[in-house]
């Protein structure tokens, strides 16, 4: 594949992805979240310290800073002292950020089974399993 056939690949991509993110945003926001908050709430269980979770999610830690706090004063987010060590906080997501996270992965995966939907049943799987070798 030539450098030109990977950047349209590319690009191709990252236009699915945010049109998915666009045509949710109004919807996501209604919930009282951005679409990258509903990420970072995402990922919080997996990765429940901010440093991780921006490494996880590719974002400078200043920015996770301004999302934890942000989803902290929504109530969606709480910090705890971390067991093991006391001085780490960990994070953990409250039950009225699940709800609005539930709801808002909800409202992602349906957009993009819409998307998805234009692709047969053998379509859909050849693209899972390409979408997994290449991650």
């Amino acid at each position: 594949m030539t450098k030109i056939d990977a950047a349209r690949l590319w690009s191709l991509n990252h236009r699915l992805l945010m049109s998915v993110i666009a045509a949710v945003a109004a919807e996501v926001g209604a919930l009282g979240l951005e679409v990258k908050e509903l990420f970072v709430l995402s990922e919080v269980d997996e990765h429940p310290y901010p440093a991780e979770l921006a490494a996880a999610l590719v974002m400078p830690k200043p920015t996770m800073t301004v999302y934890v706090k942000r989803l902290e004063a929504a109530g969606f987010l709480r910090r705890e002292i971390d067991p093991d060590d006391l001085r780490k906080h960990r994070l953990a997501v409250t039950p009225a950020g699940r709800k609005v996270m539930q709801r808002g992965l909800t409202l992602l995966a349906d957009a993009f089974a819409e998307r998805l939907g234009r692709l047969s049943v053998g379509e859909q799987a050849q693209l899972r399993g390409l979408l997994e070798k290449l991650c």
